[in-house]
């Protein structure tokens, strides 16, 4: 699909090889290699194929090709969704023109794309339009990362909530401790593709910062969006902390609730073992037992079972340890 945009912040429609005169922003979303071959043409530089944009070397990243700068960082998409992933966008910026190139949707791009609805000016060069764009994504991920850290929060609350529960809540809370895990790993999941985001832009601006010319203006806006991803990289280690004191406080959590378990079997074991072996020594088959010829020898076998059960649970209750 292609999409242009002018100064205004309106969207054209290209009519064959030939753009718009007053074309500004060039957006090629999972574009035709006719599309691709009519703004080539038309702009007189080469856009990054999907092969090329693939590509994890800065040099195939970050280079200038006839005159225009182009830069390819990866974005983090869906990280307030349950799918984040990322996704390699391309920023080609010419003299006059801002070409972009993705193969997937991306909401920073709609948002920005309604704020040239609002206030068309900020598409009124190529450059403009690059810092605004940028702007949005920027905003775009910090969301994201709010949204990280607000799961963070619910699944600390959920991780810890069962100190003052009933028992039977706790065993409750014991069958969820799973899905805390399950959580985690998704909130890590996306806190990682957040971070990858952030990195990738920072350096896509300072190559930027290095290649613009001195007369387009960008030096303080660029200086601008770089410590804003700054504070978004410290924000993201912040949750990364939080993330792993949560995961070797669950996998503590688990450790505890086995150990009960292998408690209480240990005990039920213990408690059992000395009338079993009463019961045992009476079930002899010899002829001469002293008790076997008493009448109250089988209720005194059965007192002595229940005593031998009997105290060593309640020593275990006086010692606290049940």
């Amino acid at each position: 699909m292609l999409r242009i945009f002018s100064a205004t912040g309106h969207q054209l429609i290209g009519n064959g090889d030939v753009l718009p005169d007053d074309a500004v922003w060039i957006d090629l979303c999972s574009p035709t290699p006719e599309e691709e071959k009519q703004v080539e043409t038309a702009l007189g530089f080469e856009v990054p194929t999907a092969d090329e944009m693939a590509e994890i070397e800065t040099s195939s990243r970050l280079y200038v090709d006839n005159g225009a700068i182009v830069m390819t960082a990866t974005l983090a998409t869906g990280l307030i969704t349950e799918t984040p992933e990322t996704v390699p966008v391309s920023f080609v910026l010419g003299a006059r023109h801002l070409v972009t190139v993705r193969y997937a949707e991306i909401r920073s791009f709609d948002r920005f794309v309604a704020q040239l609805e609002r206030t068309p000016g900020q598409c009124g060069s190529a450059p403009m339009a690059l810092m605004g764009l940028i702007d949005a994504v920027v905003d775009r991920l910090a969301d994201g990362l709010e949204h990280v850290g607000r799961e963070v929060d619910q699944i600390s609350r959920a991780a810890f909530r069962r100190a003052g529960a009933s028992a039977r809540q706790q065993r409750r809370s014991n069958l969820a401790l799973l899905a805390v895990l399950t959580r985690l790993g998704a909130a890590q999941d996306g806190l990682s593709k957040a971070r990858e985001s952030v990195v990738s832009l920072t350096r896509a601006l300072s190559f930027l910062q290095f290649a613009a010319p001195k007369d387009a203006g960008l030096a303080a806006q660029i200086k601008t969006q770089v410590r804003d991803l700054a504070s978004l990289a410290d924000q993201a280690s912040f949750i990364g902390t939080n993330l792993t004191f949560l995961l070797d406080a669950t996998l503590g959590l688990i450790s505890i609730e086995q150990n009960a378990v292998l408690k209480i079997v240990s005990v039920a074991s213990l408690v059992f073992l000395p009338p079993t072996l009463v019961a045992g020594v009476y079930g002899m088959n010899f002829a001469h037992m002293p008790e076997l010829g008493w009448h109250l020898g089988y209720p005194m076998a059965l007192g002595i079972m229940l005593a031998a059960a009997v105290l060593p649970y309640a020593i275990f209750r006086w010692r606290g340890w049940l």
